[in-house]
Parts: C-alpha cells; sequence; structure tokens
C-alpha cells in the first residue's frame, strides 16, 4: 500500500511519524513522509486564491495525495483542536481542482498524536473532519505524551487495520 504519513508539527509529532514510518516500512508498505512544515504553505483565504491562484506547491501535493492509497495523520493538540497548519493545508486542497474531495475521498485514514496534553481533542476533531471530506478513519487511534511512549504492538495493529481497508 502507498501511504502517505503527513505530520503537522515538528518536534515530537514529526518522532512520532518517522517511528511509524519505519513500522509501516516493516510492514512492506511504501511510505512518504509529507511535513506540512517544511511544505510552508501560503494562508488560504479567497482573496489570496483569486489574486494568486493555486500556489504550485499545492498542485504537488494534490497531485501526491491523489496516488496515494492512505493517509496517517500525525498533529498535536492545538488549543483543542486541529492546528492550523493542517486545517490550512485541507483548505487548499479542496480548491485546488474541480473535485474539493478528490485528494481524500473513500480513502483510509489513521489519526495519531503526541500531545502534552490529553490528545483527545485533536483526535476527535482530526476524526470528523476527515470523516467529513470523505475519507474512512480507523477505529483505533494512536495517542502518546511525555509519559506514554509509543506501544509498538499497538501502532502495527492500527496500521494492519489501515492497510486492510484499502480500497481494491
Amino acid at each position: 500500500m502507498k501511504i502517505s504519513i503527513i505530520v503537522a508539527s515538528n518536534n515530537k509529532n514529526l518522532e512520532l511519524a518517522h517511528q511509524l514510518n519505519k513500522i509501516a516500512i516493516e510492514m512492506g508498505q511504501q511510505t512518504q513522509i509529507i511535513d506540512l512544515i517544511e511544505e510552508d504553505l501560503p494562508l488560504y483565504t479567497p482573496k489570496i486564491q483569486a489574486q494568486s491562484g493555486i500556489p504550485d506547491k499545492v498542485q504537488s501535493l494534490s497531485q501526491t495525495l491523489i496516488n496515494t492509497e492512505g493517509m496517517i495523520f500525525v498533529a498535536p493538540e492545538y488549543n483543542g483542536g486541529i492546528p492550523p497548519i493542517l486545517t490550512n493545508a485541507i483548505a487548499w486542497l479542496s480548491v485546488s481542482g474541480d473535485d474539493w474531495r478528490r485528494c481524500f475521498n473513500s480513502k483510509p485514514a489513521m489519526i495519531a498524536t503526541h500531545s502534552g496534553g490529553g490528545g483527545q481533542y485533536v483526535l476527535l476533531a482530526m476524526r470528523s473532519q476527515l470523516s467529513y471530506i470523505g475519507m474512512n478513519v480507523v477505529g483505533r487511534q494512536i495517542i502518546t505524551n511525555y509519559q506514554k511512549s509509543l506501544n509498538l504492538d499497538s501502532a502495527r495493529e492500527v496500521i494492519s487495520q489501515l492497510v486492510a481497508m484499502k480500497i481494491s
């Protein structure tokens, strides 16, 4: 399965993304990490879109996600919700073509967080938003924090569930 791991933060969430990437590769999956910090997308507003059009890096990211079979989203809890960098990327992707869901619709998704708080709010918000844009989100999720490291067996199981949801 071709899996894109979309990470919406650096530091601990980027470390978690790399751990999940390693596990997925060990399980025989083809992966790539998309670091939204490094993508450095401009802030989406209708005014910026009207003035400048769709940035080339958004078009490139859109094509990458269209060609991926499953996604893992790794994001910290940001004031009880999704980090702005992730919602900004989704906003740009939703206007990058004729079908606003084309990057996401019917694809399996897995969600994960390393959060200084509980992490439940970001996971709930990601599950809701990703489901709304047409993704099939795995029931289990990954939560790590400073007191709770990644459980490798759980990570393998959740990735296995993601792979099993692959659309033929």
